[in-house]
């Protein structure tokens, strides 16, 4: 066995923890920035918030967020990744003498500093309900008996979200020591709450509970569901009409009504998708051009804080922990203020280039989206396709045909019979539209879609159909046959 000593020259790549900051505010959304700003003007000192109606006088130091992208102190390299500012270690000496600031004032931003901030009265809105608080308040005005009260307290804490009973008569009536025909009752008071057909404990009870309430008791429409449900849900409407002895223009009746009821009563009061958005990007058309915006609404404007900065340069007695210690935070305070001016500038330079490629989409709507992928907009603006990934992460433009996420512009293309291409979600769109306006008796098949595409000069295959069909929610052309007179 020998032991010696071997030299090696290797490279690694390593992350320091300011790019890996860069990195991470990159990503984040409008309202992230905000609370990680918020976050670190509360941990450093050296950071301060300017005041909105600070004057140009008093702006030495504060951070614009809105900046031009060809600011020359965009510290990328060719392929857009984000250099540590001279090497390892940043000149924040630099800062301590320069009253240059962060300043950038080539391109507007979205907010007015002269507005007045607030709500005007119409726009205060109230919380609504959620369905326990709106079944609660009916129960306690519908009975004053102590047990029905408990146990239709427990009946309405066991219902899902579409309103359904997730729990038996039994078990409720064993947790709340009432008995079962209490119980029963409870639920019987509920069903009758709005909205209509709610703690129903299957499908057919809710459709028959919303029934009995519309004076349908006794009806084709109730024998309907009640015994021919399962017929009904696979569209069989020849084999109904043939068992209940009537005719297709009666069961086209009987199914008007069905088609009116709410087989999910719960999902009026559940909503997750029902989150506000705000714009990252505006992008509005100036004489005749697209230009684009940053939104910096709510978003603290930071500078550095004098008293320290003083303290600092000014070279007077600091103990050497306390001056290690503010050197520290003021390195940190610098970074960030560049970390945040390098993703506005690059959230910029995306979204004019994105701007650049979609103009027709911007004039004439989602049929004329362009295909466009990532590695098109980063060689455009000379960047790393992973920087411009980050970028388009969780971030929404406003624009004229509505507001969309930066990842929607970037979709694959279709080939089409006069050699150019169009975009899959401009496919999308057609097939949507085409299922719209079919006739509802006759609807068409994949097969029929896929020939009506290719009558637009568009190659696609019928599987491709289907799938994109599936992606929006679209049942097959015998789920969506309807019954017509």
């Amino acid at each position: 066995m020998e032991t010696k000593l071997d030299l090696r020259l290797t490279q690694r790549l390593i992350m320091t923890p300011q790019l890996q900051q860069a990195i991470k505010l990159l990503q984040l959304s409008k309202l992230e920035l905000e609370q990680t700003i918020n976050q670190a003007l509360l941990e450093n000192p050296c950071l301060d918030e300017t005041p909105a109606e600070t004057t140009e006088t008093d702006e030495d130091d504060s951070y614009r967020t809105s900046t031009t992208a060809e600011s020359e102190t965009s510290r990328e390299d060719e392929g857009g990744a984000i250099k540590p500012l001279d090497g390892e270690t940043l000149k924040w000496g630099d800062y301590l003498s320069s009253d240059d600031g962060f300043d950038n004032k080539e391109l507007g931003y979205y907010k007015d500093n002269n507005e007045e901030d607030g709500m005007t009265f119409d726009q205060m809105l109230t919380k609504p309900s959620s369905l326990s608080e709106h079944l609660s308040w009916q129960l306690n005005l519908s009975t004053s008996d102590p047990e029905l009260k408990k146990a239709g307290e427990d009946i309405i804490g066991n219902l899902d979200e579409n309103g359904y009973l997730q729990t038996t008569i039994e078990e409720i009536a064993a947790s709340c020591g009432i008995s079962e025909d209490k119980v029963l009752e409870a639920l019987t008071l509920i069903q009758q709450f709005d909205p209509t057909g709610i703690a129903a404990r299957d499908l057919r009870e809710c459709l028959l509970i919303q029934l009995s309430q519309l004076g349908f008791r006794g009806t084709i429409v109730e024998i309907i569901i009640s015994e021919h449900l399962a017929d009904f849900e696979k569209r069989r409407f020849p084999v109904i009409a043939r068992k209940l002895g009537i005719s297709l223009e009666d069961l086209a009746h009987a199914i008007k009504v069905i088609e009116r009821l709410e087989p999910k009563p719960g999902r009026l009061f559940y909503s997750p998708d029902n989150v506000a958005i705000i714009p990252d990007v505006f992008v509005v058309k100036h004489e005749g051009e697209y230009v684009v915006l940053l939104n910096d609404d709510g978003i603290p404007r930071l500078k550095l804080n004098p008293t320290y900065k003083r303290m600092l340069r000014g070279g007077g007695e600091i103990a050497e922990e306390t001056k290690g210690y503010l050197e520290e935070k003021f390195r940190s305070a610098v970074w960030m203020i560049r970390s945040i001016e390098q993703r506005n500038r690059t959230i910029y330079k995306v979204a004019q280039s994105i701007v650049k490629y979609q103009e027709e989409f911007l004039e004439k709507g989602i049929a004329n989206l362009k295909p466009l992928t990532l590695r098109e907009i980063a060689e455009d603006i000379n960047m790393h396709e992973s920087t411009v990934s980050r970028v388009t992460h969780n971030k929404y433009v406003c624009t004229p045909q509505g507001i969309f996420e930066l990842k929607f512009f970037f979709s694959s293309g279709l080939s089409t019979s006069d050699g150019n291409s169009c975009s899959s979600k401009s496919v999308r769109d057609m097939i949507h539209r085409l299922i719209t306006d079919e006739n509802h008796r006759k609807p068409f098949s994949d097969q029929q879609i896929m020939e009506y595409l290719k009558g637009q000069q568009i190659e696609i295959a019928r599987r491709t159909v289907a799938k994109y069909r599936k992606e929006l929610k679209v049942p097959s052309a015998s789920r969506r046959r309807k019954l017509l007179i």
